[in-house]
């Protein structure tokens, strides 16, 4: 391995998603989800450390040996933006590189349910996008930026650590910010944006109370606010919002959240039957009277037979996304039966949909 850059432009060229530089083993891509191994002699401790600090700038390289993590972006002509991650594993430096979209896709090749296309065009409310790491979750809320940067004469401020895609103006301002580079910490920068008669706010992902709690209140105020949180599924969004508040602010956030929440959509990535990439699999909620109605009473563990019974509104649940994707011959069997939440979904479900053709 020459360089990192060689490598990245190497991993683009495999439709790689992701790179991994570990001690002792030869760089990895992931490809389709899955660990591939490069044939290369294994990485010595030296060599990586040295790769690293290279990287780094005096800055970045005080504050990784004090937090023993970083997390920054590179952007090169020829390789692209990468998101670079470096920790510390048995003493060691270490790294794994995210490469980010060259460009922005539609929302048919993205496979984005249509009406989160819908919902981004609204004025104010929450928008949540949700799922593990590596889901797509960024790639949604890019798309969402371009498509508003593209329809609305408006001023759009991102908060992410760090930029992913860099966002030209089109027919919006659009002012990138990223964390600890031009702010302390997302609650601080969440708190300054809303002096920058901002008309949508992004953030990269709700982390802590504080984020949570001025996120909510911009959507109550008049904002359209797109934000990311790594939960797997609706109702452990719903649980995840109200449970970083202490007891007694609970029912006052569970009120804010039923007058603000706009949608919720949850990604997971599964590799397609032909082996060739992942598609898109999600659950989605939309906010209509009946859904706000059960977060005002607290009756979330409702919502999932609202998901079930809603699909003409545009909602639907995962298993039976996945369900969808399994008759389509889009998803093999396998991976549809390891997914479901409900196994016991498949052979019925497919049973019946057969029967109505």
């Amino acid at each position: 391995m020459a360089n990192l850059l060689d490598l990245i432009r190497y991993s683009r060229s495999k439709d790689a998603s992701d790179i991994h530089l570990v001690v002792g083993l030869p760089p990895a891509m992931r490809i389709n989800g899955e660990i591939s191994m490069i044939k290369a002699n294994p990485l010595s401790p030296d060599l990586l450390k040295t790769l690293i600090y290279d990287l780094l700038t005096d800055v970045q390289k005080e504050h990784f040996e004090r937090e023993k993590e970083l997390c920054f972006s590179i952007d090169d002509d020829q390789s692209g933006r990468v998101r670079i991650t470096v920790y510390y594993h048995w003493g060691r430096p270490e790294l794994s590189v995210r490469l980010l979209p060259l460009e922005i896709s539609d929302a048919g090749s993205l496979g984005i349910p249509p009406v989160l296309t819908e919902k981004a065009r609204l004025q104010n409310g929450l928008i949540l996008i949700t799922g593990p790491t590596g889901m797509g979750k960024s790639t949604t809320l890019n798309y969402l930026v371009d498509q508003i940067n593209r329809e609305r004469r408006c001023k759009i401020v991102t908060i992410e650590d760090p930029v992913e895609f860099v966002h030209k103006p089109i027919k919006s301002i659009v002012i990138q910010q990223e964390v600890y580079l031009d702010a302390l910490s997302f609650p601080r920068a969440l708190v300054h944006v809303l002096r920058q008669n901002p008309d949508v706010i992004v953030i990269g992902e709700m982390r802590e109370l504080e984020t949570i709690s001025t996120a909510l209140t911009a959507a109550e105020t008049g904002h359209l606010v797109l934000a990311t949180l790594h939960t797997p599924n609706v109702m452990q969004t719903m649980e995840r919002v109200t449970s970083v508040f202490p007891p007694d602010q609970q029912k006052l956030v569970v009120l804010q959240l039923a007058n603000c929440l706009q949608c919720i959509v949850a990604q997971d990535l599964v590799p397609r039957a032909n082996r060739q990439g992942r598609v898109l699999a999600y659950e989605v909620l939309i906010a209509n009277a009946a859904v706000r109605t059960l977060i005002r009473d607290s009756k979330s563990h409702m919502l999932q037979n609202v998901l079930a019974t809603s699909r003409k509104e545009g909602m639907i649940s995962m298993d039976m996304c996945l369900l969808d994707l399994y008759q389509k011959a889009t998803i093999s069997y396998d991976t549809a039966l390891t997914r479901l939440r409900d196994p016991s979904l498949l052979t019925g479900g497919y049973r019946g949909a057969q029967e109505t053709e």
